[in-house]
C-alpha cells in the first residue's frame, strides 16, 4: 500500500504543481486495500472504526488510546470481530510515523482534534476527524488551513450528510415549496442527561496516562468528572450541548439556509435543571443567529424529552410562509400553512430514514481517498463553518451579552468575544498556524 499512499495522500507535500493535479485526479485500483490507524477507541472512535469495517477494502490494522483499560478491551473486541490482532500505540505520533497507514480515525476529545489533525495532514495522512472539528474558532481555522496546505482529504464525522432523508427534507426547503423561509429553529432535549455530581480530585486511573490526555489543556488534578464521556461538559476540553449536538443539527439549519456565519449572536441558559451539578457548560441554553433577512434558532435542555412539533426530542424546523419542514434523524414531514381554510402548499406526511448514515460517511471518505474527483459528503470547509457558528453560540453566552461579528476582519466587537476565540495552549504543545 505504500505506492498507494504516497500516490494518493502524499502528492500536495512531495510534488509540483503539475504533479499534485495528477495526484489529486489519481484513482486507485479496486484491489487496493486501503490501511487504517485509530486515534481514541472509547466512544465514537469505536463506533467509527466498525463503520470502516463495512466498507469492502478497508483494513483496519492500529489502534490508539492513552488508557490502557480501554486499548485492552478493544483489541480483544478487535480480535473477535476481525480474527486480526490490531497493533497498538500509546502515543499517536508514532501511530502517524507509520507509513504503511493510509488514513487515521481521530475519536478523541475536542481539544486534541486539532493537533492530531494537523499532524496527520501533515504526514500524509486521510483522516476522518471526530465532531465538532475543533473546541474553538482558531482551531478550526488551523485545521482547514493544514488540509489545503497538504492537500489533503479530511472527511469530519457530522453524518447525517450522509443519510438520504436528510438530503431529501433539504432538497424540498430549496425547491421553493415552502415560500421564503424567514426562521429556521433547531434543538436538542435530553431526557437521558442526568446530574454530574460534584466529586473530589483523585490520582489518575491505573494505566492511564493523564499528562497526554490533557495535552494542551491546561494542567490540572484529575478528576472522575471530567474523564472519558464527560469531558463534554468542560470548556478546556469541549463545547457541551451546543457544539456537541448542535454541530450535528445547526449545520442541516445552515444547510438548508444557505448560510455562513452570522452578523450577530445572543444566547442565555445555565444551570437550571441540575443546579448546583460539576458541569460548567450550561444544560439549558438558547442562541439565537441573526443573518440579516433570516434567524436561527438553537435549543438544549436535560432532564426533558417533549419537544416542540408533537413531542420531538430533537430536530430542524424550516419556517417558511407557505408552510415547516420538520426533520430529524427519524422522518421529515411538512406542514402547510392555512389562509382562509386553504393550505397554501402541499401536506407532506412523514417520510421515514432508511439508511445508515454512520456507514454511508465511512464509505463516502474511502471512495474519495481512492478517487479524488468524488467529492465528500461533509469536507473540512463545511464542519469548519458549523463548527465556527456553535462556537460563536458559546462564546456569546459566556460574554453575556449580544456579539457582532466582521467576517472581513474575522473577529467580533467585543474584546472578551475575541479572547474567548483562540485557546492557550500548554507548553510543549502549540497551536497549529492558520
Amino acid at each position: 500500500m505504500k505506492d498507494f499512499n504516497r500516490r494518493t495522500l502524499l502528492g500536495g507535500a512531495l510534488a509540483s504543481s503539475a504533479a499534485l493535479g495528477a495526484a489529486a485526479s489519481a484513482k486507485a485500483a479496486p484491489s487496493d486495500t486501503v490501511r487504517v490507524g485509530v486515534i481514541g477507541v472509547k466512544g465514537m472512535g469505536w463506533s467509527n472504526l466498525k463503520a470502516h469495517l463495512e466498507v469492502p477494502g478497508v483494513e483496519v490494522v492500529t489502534l490508539c488510546d492513552v488508557d490502557d483499560n480501554v486499548l485492552a478491551a478493544r483489541a480483544t473486541e478487535f480480535q473477535t470481530l476481525t480474527g486480526k490482532a490490531p497493533r497498538i500505540e500509546r502515543d499517536y505520533r508514532r501511530l502517524l510515523d507509520d507509513k504503511d497507514i493510509d488514513s487515521v480515525i481521530i475519536g478523541t476529545p475536542d481539544h486534541w482534534h486539532c493537533l492530531m489533525a494537523v499532524d496527520a495532514c501533515s504526514a500524509g495522512k486521510a483522516v476522518y476527524v471526530e465532531k465538532p472539528l475543533g473546541n474553538s474558532i482558531a482551531e478550526c481555522q488551523a485545521m482547514v488551513a493544514a488540509k489545503q496546505r497538504h492537500n489533503s482529504v479530511v472527511q469530519v464525522g457530522q453524518w447525517q450528510r450522509s443519510n438520504q432523508h436528510w438530503a431529501d427534507a433539504i432538497a424540498y426547503v430549496h425547491s421553493g415549496k415552502l415560500g421564503r423561509v424567514r426562521m429556521a429553529k433547531a434543538w436538542a432535549y435530553l431526557p437521558w442527561v442526568k446530574t454530574l455530581a460534584v466529586q473530589p480530585d483523585s490520582p489518575p486511573p491505573a494505566g492511564v496516562n493523564y499528562d497526554m490526555w490533557l495535552g494542551p489543556a491546561r494542567k490540572r488534578p484529575f478528576n472522575p468528572n471530567r474523564f472519558h464521556f464527560n469531558f463534554r461538559w468542560f470548556w478546556d476540553y469541549a463545547g457541551g450541548f451546543m457544539s456537541d449536538w448542535g454541530v450535528h443539527l445547526m449545520d442541516m439549519a445552515l444547510l438548508g439556509m444557505k448560510a455562513q456565519t452570522p452578523a450577530s449572536v445572543m444566547s442565555i441558559g445555565g444551570a437550571y435543571a441540575y443546579p448546583g451539578a460539576a458541569m460548567e457548560t450550561p444544560d439549558t441554553q438558547s442562541a439565537l443567529f441573526d443573518f440579516g433577512d433570516f434567524s436561527i434558532q438553537w435549543e438544549h435542555s436535560t432532564g426533558i424529552g417533549v419537544g416542540p412539533y408533537s413531542g420531538r426530542d430533537h430536530g430542524v424546523a424550516f419556517i417558511g410562509e407557505y408552510g415547516t419542514l420538520v426533520v430529524d434523524r427519524g422522518q421529515w414531514m411538512v406542514i402547510p400553512e392555512m389562509k382562509d381554510s386553504v393550505a397554501r402548499t402541499e401536506a407532506v406526511a412523514p417520510i421515514k430514514a432508511a439508511d445508515n448514515g454512520l456507514n454511508k460517511h465511512a464509505a463516502n471518505l474511502i471512495d474519495c481517498i481512492k478517487d479524488r474527483s468524488k467529492a465528500l459528503n461533509c469536507g473540512i470547509e463545511t464542519a469548519a463553518n458549523t463548527a465556527v457558528v456553535c462556537q460563536m453560540g458559546n462564546i456569546a453566552y459566556r460574554t453575556g451579552g449580544k456579539v457582532q461579528w466582521d467576517a472581513q476582519a474575522n473577529r467580533f466587537d467585543v474584546a472578551a468575544a475575541n479572547a474567548l476565540m483562540t485557546p492557550t495552549y500548554r507548553a510543549p504543545w502549540k497551536l497549529p498556524k492558520a
